[in-house]
């Protein structure tokens, strides 16, 4: 026997849920079905238990520098690994709940707890049952990359998620990969205790930010003493009675360095390669990612995309927009599109890295005549008052269209501050507008005026 629904949703990450809510309350009823754990990448292994475990490296590097500040704490700072687990993982537990028992409780809502796999493109199989719907939206998220490295499979490894059930300290993390989330979790780390060091492929860490971007942050952990060893363009691994050793060519540094521990940070993979989208006629790329258009519908009329499978976000908040985007058109006679998002995202090392648009390297190789504007946060008045003066903030924009372009503000609270420019930017508002804004002094925010007042042409 079939059942039939107004709507199927397959996952319940950051955008199946809302739109559930959302189709419900319009009256459609819905099968919403999840495999495992109810919240998706954000609540269970990604943003609130990896902020929880920020905040926690905060307070110890906070309380190791206190007498910066005038504050004497006597005895050593100790970290207890046993309840730093414990509070990241209450805080991700509790959100999970939350999002379990509001779907089970959605009246319209029926939930499926099983593996989904398409029939055909308005048919699905949970099992023994088969659902069929006119509008189908798959929302299965992604999962850590694991590369094909020489030695792989011959070595105990950690990823992001099993990083989190780690109850102890390690001795000597080594991270491979030196973007977004190896780097959270080097410094982290470091701050918890343990050596580290990050092995990079690239010249830089980062790659994507502006060469001054990477060599800041560079600078901000060598500074907390994690070693990099940048330049690594032939990674092998292998078993070592200490651990794991890690084999790399670089032009300076010993060719290898033995860990105890060992985290893979080189990217994420979609959850697609198990749901039978053949059946349905849904294309993905050479990397497994669903192709969508600029409506989040893929090839097959009624069948969408959302969150990180689709290849157009790997964040929450785009995956959230993305539900947004499709609830509005569905629902509201709206015509919105991915391509009308401003990109923005963070790099939630301590300072952190706030950004938004394009870099100055991706404005200048798309042939535009650029401005730019930088400062240095030591010459930030709340960064020199908090004793938290690492970064700087630099803004981008059109020299002919005065268009702001993007933006960087890496520095003590520069996750929060870049959103006066990127909602700037969503207003379409041109860079003469925000110059002659009056921030509240002290802030960080209150020296973007300032930089933009500065901007001169690049070279």
């Amino acid at each position: 026997m079939t059942r039939s629904f107004d709507a199927i949703i397959i996952g319940a990450g950051q955008a199946g849920p809302p739109l559930a809510g959302r189709l419900t309350a319009a009256g459609r009823s819905v099968a919403l079905i999840e495999r495992h754990l109810f919240g998706g990448t954000c609540v269970n292994t990604g943003c609130m238990p990896t902020k929880a475990l920020v905040a926690s490296a905060y307070a110890a590097h906070l309380a190791s520098r206190s007498a910066d500040l005038g504050i004497v704490i006597d005895g050593p700072i100790r970290v207890d690994p046993a309840a730093l687990k414990a509070r990241q993982r209450a805080i991700a537990e509790t959100a999970r709940g939350n999002v379990e028992r509001w779907l089970k409780g959605m009246a319209g809502c029926t939930v499926i707890e099983g593996h989904a796999r398409f029939t055909g493109p308005r048919e699905v199989a949970v099992g023994s049952q088969r659902l069929t719907a006119p509008l189908i939206v798959i929302d299965v998220g992604g999962r850590a990359a694991v590369p094909d490295l020489p030695g792989i499979g011959t070595v105990p490894f950690l990823t992001n998620s099993s990083l989190l059930q780690l109850d102890r300290v390690p001795e000597h993390l080594v991270v491979i990969g030196g973007s977004y989330i190896g780097l959270e979790f080097a410094q982290m780390y470091r701050r918890f205790g343990a050596r580290v060091t990050v092995v990079e492929r690239g010249a830089r860490l980062v790659g994507r930010e502006d060469p001054e971007i990477s060599e800041a942050i560079a600078e901000i952990l060598r500074a907390e003493g994690i070693a990099l060893r940048l330049g690594a363009e032939c990674v092998r691994l292998a078993p070592h009675p200490d651990g794991v050793a890690v084999g790399v060519t670089c032009t300076e540094g010993a060719p290898e360095i033995v860990g105890s521990d060992l985290l893979l940070a080189v990217g994420r993979v979609p959850n697609t390669g198990d749901l039978g989208l053949d059946a349905a006629g849904i294309v993905t790329d050479a990397r497994g990612y669903i192709a969508v258009g600029d409506d989040l519908q893929t090839a097959v009329p009624g069948l969408y995309a959302l969150g990180d499978c689709n290849g157009r976000g790997a964040f929450t908040h785009t995956a959230y927009n993305d539900f947004e985007i499709v609830a509005a058109n569905l629902l509201d006679g709206q015509s919105r599109r991915v391509s009308d998002r401003v990109p923005g995202y963070a790099l939630y090392i301590d300072p952190p890295l706030g950004r938004v648009g394009l870099t100055e390297t991706e404005a200048r190789a798309g042939g535009r005549s650029v401005l730019v504007g930088t400062r240095p946060m030591r010459r930030v008045g709340r960064a020199v008052e908090k004793g938290e003066t690492a970064g700087l903030m630099k803004v981008v924009a059109d020299a002919e269209t005065q268009e702001i372009l993007g933006a960087a503000i890496l520095g003590t609270g520069g996750d929060e501050a870049v959103h006066g420019i990127l909602d700037m930017m969503n207003a379409g508002a041109r860079y003469p507008t925000l110059q002659w804004a009056v921030p509240i002094q002290p802030t960080v925010s209150e020296l973007i005026p300032t930089v933009i007042g500065e901007m001169r042409p690049s070279r």
